[in-house]
């Protein structure tokens, strides 16, 4: 399964004030690898002065076991909309002006990413307390689960995301 959307929008006095033409919101939910560099260049980045990124990785180890794998499962018809929601209110809450959000769903061995937010805005601090609070809401709000493979056995872990 592989889901991908754009959003582009104008919030209330947008170009007032941040003083750019368009905002956009890129959601991307999918089966197969992400390509971190790929998902960047979707950003908008007219008349930005930066880019902040965050690619979350599977890690090798877990609390002494080796991880072998993480399993996603996710509601399907929500996770797009729940991320677009983020998107769009990290847009209206943050002086920035483009953001991209993809999450793998399915196996992600280690060292693959499994989320990418790229956040484009005129000034660093806002692209980065984005960043931060698009992660934040991501895993307190998207309908996503995982299962944790280890040399161990294998566990639910507890919450979203």
């Amino acid at each position: 399964m592989s889901y991908a959307s754009t959003v582009g929008f104008y919030p209330p006095n947008s170009s007032q004030v941040r003083g750019c033409a368009t905002m956009s919101v890129h959601i991307s939910v999918e089966a197969e690898a992400l390509n971190p560099d790929s998902l960047r260049e979707i950003l908008e980045t007219e008349d930005c002065g930066s880019i902040v990124s965050f690619i979350g990785i599977t890690r090798g180890n877990e609390e002494g076991s080796k991880v072998e794998r993480l399993e996603f499962d996710h509601w399907g018809k929500e996770l797009p909309i729940v991320l677009e929601k983020i998107g769009i209110n990290a847009i209206s809450g943050f002086d920035i002006n483009s953001v991209v959000i993809a999450h793998r769903i399915g196996t992600v061995l280690p060292s693959e990413p499994i989320v990418c937010i790229h956040v484009a805005s005129p000034h660093r601090a806002p692209g980065f307390e984005a960043c931060s609070w698009i992660m934040d809401e991501l895993k307190s709000q998207a309908p996503i689960w995982k299962k944790e493979i280890t040399s161990d056995g294998e566990s639910w872990k507890s919450g979203l995301g």
